[in-house]
């Protein structure tokens, strides 16, 4: 399941994001990783989850996060969680692109089995109609 967390900045979404991986990490069977642009989130998470900064690996844009997370499934069928921070930063397409990417992700979350998390910060309304029949919206 792919599982949205919307709100424009400084509505307390990166708070809840850690809240939910570190809940996550304590009912979770398998690995559950947290991918972030930057290291801000270091503290924050517990160490027992895998945390991943996107600029280490130079990932910029849509296409290749997509690229990046099919990566992390394929070579671990034990990650049962993947949260995703700061979503627009990583991918400057922003709007443009979220909806395909989203749908994607929910195709891979079927085949993999992995719940997913992605922080958007936008406006609800600003956000394309069908993405609400993709994902769930929290």
């Amino acid at each position: 399941m792919v599982t949205l967390l919307i709100g424009k900045k400084g509505s307390g979404k990166t708070k809840k994001l850690i809240q939910l991986a570190n809940e996550a990490v304590a009912v979770s069977q398998g690995n559950v990783v947290v991918i972030e642009k930057g290291a801000k989130l270091t503290y924050d998470i517990t160490s027992k989850a895998r945390l991943i900064d996107t600029d280490q690996y130079a990932i910029k844009g849509y296409d290749m996060l997509f690229g990046f997370i099919s990566g992390i499934c394929a070579g671990n069928y034990d990650v049962t969680d993947i949260l995703i921070d700061s979503t627009f930063k990583i991918a400057p397409e922003a709007v443009g692109g979220i909806e395909e990417f989203t749908k994607k992700l929910q195709t891979l979350s079927e085949y993999s089995g992995a719940n997913m998390v992605v922080l958007i910060s936008a406006a609800e309304e600003d956000l394309p109609g069908d993405i609400n029949a993709v994902c769930e919206v929290i």
